[in-house]
């Protein structure tokens, strides 16, 4: 009897399964009633039940990374307590150098770059303009020629967010919006995603040497609400204002602003002269408080003219 031979698949076989299971992605986390499904979550994962909890999260784990060996020890009483879980201490090491912004949450690196005439991207070929995101409100002006990193939070992260230096929150502006997923296939697909999608513009100023710092969390399919610990506020889909909110708040590096019900995304901006650290690059994971960008050397003191 013949024995079988396999048959590998050729490129544009796996081109074509490829392009499937991207096309059956889009459609079951984009092509749905978006905003009642995440009002539907949020319901959901505030049900105060241990024991729903505990079921939920083995079906959780089922299809993600979920590791809770870093959480504070405890029993959950509802999923969104294991969502904004906090860490033991410890877990996370923020960088103590002065002149090195931290990473504000543990994430992916999704895209960094330079802004280029007030243009940067969200994916290969998918750009967004920093005005349509920042707001009409807005004069993001200093970061036209800065950089950026993405950050994108999977579902089974950390989702608490902090302080990326010594720094000022100056004002929160607030933009209510739709809630396509952020996950790498809907950003090839969804021209501008970001300003589309419901988020937060955080204005910070910089203890050395006051130069401005921006921090865009978005929301996404089932994570619509963002706890801010500065202003104690939850903005959310039915957030009726103000949208415009000054603040004048001292932060710690490293000290928690808030955190994302279940995951998403926050877009850190800084002002040109900024560069990236080592290992900063498409793809990259990274942990709360390692070295995110490091701030532009002081200009060397001119000698004093003899006199």
């Amino acid at each position: 009897m013949p024995m079988k031979t396999h048959v590998l698949p050729t490129p544009r076989r796996l081109r074509d399964r490829l392009l499937l299971q991207e096309d059956l992605n889009f459609l079951l986390t984009n092509r749905v009633p978006r905003i009642a499904l995440t009002r539907l979550m949020g319901w959901y994962s505030g049900i105060r039940s241990p024991g729903l909890t505990a079921l939920s999260i083995r079906i959780w784990r089922l299809f993600t990374d979920l590791d809770l060996s870093e959480a504070e020890p405890r029993r959950y009483a509802s999923l969104q307590e294991c969502f904004t879980r906090a860490l033991r201490p410890g877990a996370r090491c923020i960088d103590p150098r002065p002149d090195v912004l931290a990473s504000p949450c543990d994430g992916i690196v999704g895209a960094c770059g330079r802004v280029r005439d007030g243009q940067l991207f969200q994916a290969k070929g998918f750009p967004y303009r920093l005005e349509d995101l920042f707001g009409p409100s807005q004069d993001s002006s200093a970061f036209r020629d800065g950089c950026y990193v993405t950050l994108r939070l999977t579902s089974s992260m950390y989702h608490r967010f902090h302080a990326p230096a010594d720094a000022t929150l100056q004002h929160v502006t607030y933009l209510s919006g739709d809630t396509w997923n952020v996950n790498p296939i809907a950003l090839k697909r969804v021209e501008r995603l970001f300003c589309r999608n419901e988020r937060a513009v955080l204005n910070l100023r910089l203890a050395a040497g006051g130069q401005p710092l921006a921090l865009v969390p978005v929301a996404a399919i089932l994570v619509a609400s963002l706890r801010l610990h500065a202003l104690d506020l939850l903005l959310h889909l039915r957030w009726r204002g103000p949208n415009e909110i000054p603040a004048d708040v001292p932060l710690a590096k490293g000290e928690e602003l808030g955190w994302f019900q279940h995951g998403s995304t926050i877009i850190v901006f800084a002002p040109p002269g900024f560069t990236f650290c080592e290992g900063i690059v498409e793809g990259a994971r990274i942990r709360m408080g390692q070295a995110l960008l490091r701030m532009p050397s002081p200009p060397p003191e001119r000698p004093l003219a003899p006199g």
